[in-house]
């Protein structure tokens, strides 16, 4: 199966496609688990806790393997400190988050106060941003390493980028689930829950082109952008994801959640890397 994956990706031509594809498949799962609203009305909180804790897992495991350790291989190649590169990039993409988090009207799935700059947008709207700010860095990771890949340089290559877009993927899922079960319990209909559900992770499609895109036009920055994809997800876990998982006293399965999503996104880079 994956051979096959790997096969379709390399018949792409360009990596801004195989990016774009490689997000549209990300964004598809954030529908399909989204679509759980069709099913059920509700979802136990400690399977929320858990699908949160993979996700987490995932975002941080792809943040070293996928991105901060190729960014360190590849500047090697550049005329500054190793460690240059992927620090100011990290540095920059956790500020980049904060700032956003700080201006971005938005409010957590746990509905309590929003925060960002003082708005009248409905909560929905608020509890769809929250999930969208972090869909951003996301979407640039799996861009940049596409671009990335296409270059052939050190530390990257097709296999990485396609393993990173299915593990996003796969994080994408609980996500979908995250945000349309809180929307269908405070009331809004079922199609109304599923279509802001999915919608959080439209952004994704335009973050990756993007990305790709952009380091395809200045390949010295390659290392600072893979670094600062991680930065900004690495900001997200623990500022949001992880806290939101602490809530209530399933914060073991909560853990145990987060160590499954570890596992299956290096498990996937070293596989496919």
């Amino acid at each position: 199966m994956l051979n096959v994956i790997m096969d379709f990706f390399q018949s792409l031509d360009s990596p801004v496609l195989q990016a774009l594809v490689g997000t549209l498949f990300t964004w598809g799962m954030t529908a399909v688990g989204a679509s759980l609203v069709f099913l059920v009305r509700d979802l136990h909180r400690k399977w929320l806790d858990m699908m949160l804790g993979f996700t987490g897992g995932v975002m941080i495991a792809a943040s070293y393997w996928s991105l901060l350790a190729p960014a360190i291989a590849m500047s090697e190649e550049l005329h500054v400190p190793k460690w240059l590169p992927a620090s100011v990039g990290f540095v920059l993409g956790a500020l980049f988050i904060y700032v956003l988090d700080k201006f971005l009207p938005h409010i957590h799935i746990n509905f309590k106060q929003a925060e960002g700059i003082p708005t009248s947008l409905h909560r929905t709207v608020l509890l769809v941003l929250a999930i969208t700010l972090h869909n951003i860095p996301e979407g640039m990771a799996v861009g940049v390493l596409f671009g990335g890949a296409a270059l052939h340089l050190d530390g990257t290559n097709l296999g990485q980028a396609v393993a990173l877009a299915i593990g996003i993927g796969l994080q994408n899922l609980p996500e979908g689930i995250a945000i349309a079960m809180p929307l269908r319990r405070f009331g809004l209909s079922r199609w109304k829950a599923f279509h802001y559900g999915q919608m959080s992770a439209i952004v994704e499609p335009l973050a990756a082109v993007l990305g790709a895109a952009f380091v395809l036009q200045f390949v010295s920055v390659l290392p600072y952008a893979l670094a600062f994809a991680a930065g900004a997800m690495i900001y997200v876990v623990i500022e949001e994801v992880v806290p939101e998982t602490q809530q209530d006293r399933y914060t073991d399965l909560a853990t145990l959640g987060f160590i499954a999503g570890f596992v299956v996104m290096m498990i996937l880079d070293v596989a496919l890397g």
